[in-house]
């Protein structure tokens, strides 16, 4: 039998925000070693914003810097996603990243109907994805949600497969 095929979604700004929250130093490929280890990855997508180059140049030309280095993963897709200035009540301002949800449904079910894996890994907490999974999983594919704890819907875990929480996976 042919080896299952593997497509992993990544949020990633929950990847990023949870990464600190929990000091867990890593990198993608360890990270994808640890939650995928016997399967074929035939997609690693990557759902980001480039940061404000007028805020803070040598963040952005940082972070750009690492957005061209792991593109250079095999299979590895980085979908760009639009940055919304939020300005903030003191007059400060915060920054959201808009379109990144619907991004990654939209590339889950795509990929459900065009076959192109066997296997769905979303890295999120978001309970938003649950009609897209039930989509995906009508269309005969699995999904298994890595998650971090606190930053996780149950609904979401349990309407998956399967689970992995990276919490425990990463440290």
């Amino acid at each position: 039998m042919n080896k299952q095929r593997v497509a992993i979604f990544i949020d990633g700004s929950n990847l990023y925000h949870n990464l600190r929250r929990y000091s867990i130093k890593t990198t993608f490929e360890e990270m994808i070693k640890k939650i995928e280890t016997k399967r074929e990855i035939t997609g690693i997508f990557y759902y980001t914003a480039l940061l404000d180059k007028s805020i803070d140049e040598e963040r952005y030309n940082e972070h750009k810097r690492f957005l061209d280095k792991i593109k250079k993963i095999s299979n590895f897709h980085v979908v760009l996603c639009n940055l919304r200035k939020v300005v903030l009540e003191d007059g400060s301002f915060d920054f959201a990243i808009k379109g990144d949800d619907v991004y990654l449904a939209t590339d889950l079910i795509k990929g459900a109907y065009e076959d192109l894996y066997d296997i769905a890994i979303i890295v999120s907490g978001d309970a938003d994805f649950i009609p897209a999974i039930k989509l995906v999983q009508k269309n005969g594919k699995k999904v298994i949600n890595a998650f971090f704890p606190k930053s996780s819907s149950y609904l979401l875990r349990n309407c998956c497969d399967g689970s992995i929480n990276l919490k425990k996976a990463l440290s």
